[in-house]
């Protein structure tokens, strides 16, 4: 590459050291040859994803192609699941009666569980149960209004047979 460092309408020449002095890159006035050999770097890329393989291990997948390993997911065990008390919004909390906690690694660990990423859990609701008590509260619901309509009725003939 050709600069004019002091202004006075001169190119000078100037040696760029890559690599080290056996490797070392010089470039004169002119047209140049110069070509990479090798990289050690990744070409520019930005996320396009994220996977979660059977061991709970996150990787980023950018669009150049490169993955990138960012952590694993600990499984938690516990000797009692029954014991368990629930604290709400799918959280729970050990108790005596649980036993302790034992954290692991998923496929390594914990009697060999695995992970399945992108599986829905099946509901743990029966559905006919759930549409049998709405109806009951719906039908109950109904009742005590027209109790209401009907007490308020007779409150009103009461007063008029008063008149």
């Amino acid at each position: 590459m050709s600069l004019d460092f002091n202004g006075d309408g001169l190119d000078e020449t100037f040696t760029l050291n890559l690599a080290g002095a056996d490797d070392a890159l010089t470039q004169y006035a002119g047209s140049t040859t110069a070509t990479v050999r090798d990289q050690d770097g990744q070409p520019p890329g930005s996320l396009i994803g994220f996977s979660i393989n059977q061991e709970g291990i996150v990787e980023l997948n950018f669009s150049n192609g490169y993955q990138q390993k960012i952590y694993q997911l600990a499984l938690g065990s516990v000797n009692n699941v029954n014991g368990l008390q629930q604290v709400g919004d799918n959280l729970w909390s050990l108790t005596s009666s649980s036993g302790d906690l034992a954290l692991g690694r998923a496929g390594v660990e914990l009697n060999r569980t695995v992970i399945v990423a992108g599986t829905l859990e099946m509901s743990n609701v029966d559905l006919a149960t759930e549409f049998t008590d709405m109806i009951v509260t719906q039908r109950g619901y109904q009742a005590s209004a027209r109790i209401i309509t009907t007490s308020d009725e007779m409150l009103q003939e009461l007063v008029q047979l008063k008149r």
